[in-house]
Parts: C-alpha cells; sequence; structure tokens
C-alpha cells in the first residue's frame, strides 16, 4: 500500500494525473486545470489512519479513469490556509473541483465501490467518459476480430476485463472470439462465468445466440443434399429447417432467414414453432442494425399479424 505523499509508479502519465499540491500551486494546479478537466482534490495528514486506505484507492480510480479527471493531494499540517478556506473540518475530506469551483465532495473512508462512483459521477458532470479509453480499446478488438485476428481480439477483450470486470461488451466479445477460434467449450464457460449483474445484457443475448447457431453449424448437413431435398418436397419442414441452419452456418444469413421465414409461411406450429424459434436466435446473434435482422424481422412481423 503506497503510503499519502506517494503515487503508485504507472509510468510518466502518473506524474500528470496524481499531484501533490500545495498552497503555492494550488490555483494552477486544481482552479486553473479544472477549468480543462476535472480535478479530485484529497485533504490528508500524515497521522490521518483512514486517509492511508482512502488515499491509494482514491489514486487508482483516478488513474483508470485514463485522464479523464485528475487528483490533487494536500497535506492539511502543511497547508492549513488552503484547508481553512475550503472548510475542511475533519480528514479525509475529498472535494472535486470543474470549471473552478467545487461541484462533489464527501469526508471520511468509505468503500472501493463508494469511490469508482464518485470519480464516475464526477467525470459524467463534466461531459466525459469515466471509462478512459476502454471505448477504443472496445472499437479496436471489434475491428480485430471482423478481419479474422480472433486471437488477438481476445487479448484485447481480456485487457479490458481486466479493467472492468463487468464490461458486457467485452465479454460478449470474448465469447465471440473463442467462437471465432472453434473453441465453442471455452465461449461456454465464459458465458456461464460472467457476473450475474450482467447475465442479461444485450452483449451476453448475443453472444448466447451466436453459441447456439455455431453449436448447430457443427452439426449441419451438406447444402446441396438438403436443398434436392427441399425442391423434391417443398413440404419437408425438417429437410428447409436443416437447410436453413447449413445455410447460415455457411455464411449466408439472409438466404437462411429466408429459408425460415418460408417454412414458418407454410406451417408456423411445425415442431412447437421451431422456425419462429431460430428466426429470432439469429436476430439476436446479429448487430440491431443488421440489415438482414431488420428486413426478417419486418418479415416475420407481417406473417404474424396478417
Amino acid at each position: 500500500m503506497l503510503e499519502l505523499g506517494q503515487s503508485q509508479n504507472s509510468g510518466p502519465a502518473a506524474g500528470d494525473l496524481i499531484k501533490d499540491v500545495s498552497e503555492a500551486d494550488f490555483m494552477a494546479e486544481v482552479v486553473d486545470a479544472s477549468m480543462q478537466v476535472p480535478v479530485i482534490v484529497d485533504f490528508w495528514a500524515p497521522w490521518c489512519g483512514p486517509c492511508k486506505t482512502l488515499g491509494p484507492m482514491l489514486e487508482e480510480a483516478v488513474t483508470k479513469a485514463k485522464g479523464a479527471v485528475k487528483m490533487a493531494k494536500v497535506n492539511v499540517d502543511e497547508n492549513q490556509m488552503i484547508a481553512g478556506q475550503l472548510r475542511v473540518q475533519s480528514i479525509p475530506t475529498v472535494y472535486a473541483f470543474w470549471q473552478g469551483q467545487p461541484v462533489d465532495g464527501f469526508q471520511g473512508a468509505v468503500p472501493g465501490s463508494e469511490i469508482q462512483a464518485f470519480v464516475e459521477r464526477v467525470v459524467q458532470a463534466a461531459g466525459g467518459d469515466a471509462s478512459g479509453g476502454l471505448d477504443d480499446a472496445m472499437a479496436a478488438a471489434e475491428e480485430m476480430l471482423e478481419q479474422g485476428a480472433a486471437v488477438d481480439a481476445a487479448q484485447t477483450f481480456s485487457a479490458i476485463l481486466g479493467e472492468e470486470p463487468a464490461h458486457a461488451g467485452a465479454y460478449g466479445g470474448l465469447v465471440r472470439a473463442h467462437i471465432a477460434m472453434d473453441d465453442l467449450d471455452q465461449a461456454e464457460a465464459i458465458l456461464n462465468g460472467a457476473p450475474a449483474e450482467i447475465s442479461g445484457a444485450p452483449e451476453l443475448e448475443a453472444a448466447h445466440a451466436q453459441l447456439e447457431l455455431a453449436k448447430q453449424a457443427a452439426d449441419a448437413g451438406p447444402i446441396a443434399e438438403l436443398r434436392a431435398q427441399v425442391e423434391a418436397n417443398p413440404d419437408d419442414h425438417q429437410a428447409r429447417y436443416d437447410l436453413a441452419q447449413a445455410i447460415y452456418a455457411s455464411g449466408d444469413g439472409e438466404t437462411a432467414v429466408n429459408e425460415l421465414l418460408e417454412l414458418f409461411r407454410r406451417d408456423r406450429e411445425w415442431n412447437d414453432g421451431a422456425a419462429k424459434a431460430q428466426l429470432f436466435t439469429i436476430f439476436e446473434a446479429l448487430k440491431p442494425d443488421d440489415p438482414v435482422a431488420l428486413n426478417g424481422r419486418r418479415k416475420l412481423s407481417s406473417m404474424i399479424f396478417a
């Protein structure tokens, strides 16, 4: 654990994010600096036991925000005038400055979850993003996955989860990366290990749907033979259903959806509504704005309510 007055050794950027501030530079490092980025001020003293717990946790949360907020540490024993002007009556006391004014704060030691929530609240109040560079990292990982670099994507998604363990998008991405690597057992294990609070997130629902489709693809039959069966007997619903699975496994989602829509048109109740259930699985696996999903949902709705 770091003592007050020290910063975590996280590279040159740490000195820019977390600074020891005195009365001489308080105006520049806190008031003026807060015109550009929120500055959290930690009032502490070397003899304060709770300060030694709160300080490092606050530093960690500020560092995690990756520049969206800064931190100034003020030793009240050495800077009593500043403490008096801001009416600091007990320590630890924490104030957040934005646009030159205190905008939030708290007194006493608080749990780490409350510290993280405080930092996020301060950043959001300034119109920023407390996730720091996580959005950029997510975008990069998704691009890797689209380009076929599933291993690199998985590593990036894992790194994001190291920063934010309950990041639903990263969890879903990690599952999809392992699906792309054809490691379905690991994909399922990751999905089952997701934190309970995000288990119903759309990103995980989509990953679950993709996993189910990937499992089906492993058992998909030859497209040519299945198509011949359907052409020979258009009312062979099982053959059409199997054909749709095989086509989707080949990467042609639009044709697969059309086959399932045709099956639904012919017999919507076949096999306990299997065609509609499979369509919903495909729609969940696709992005919400995917034309295949949008058109497929519209056509299905028109059939249901016709």
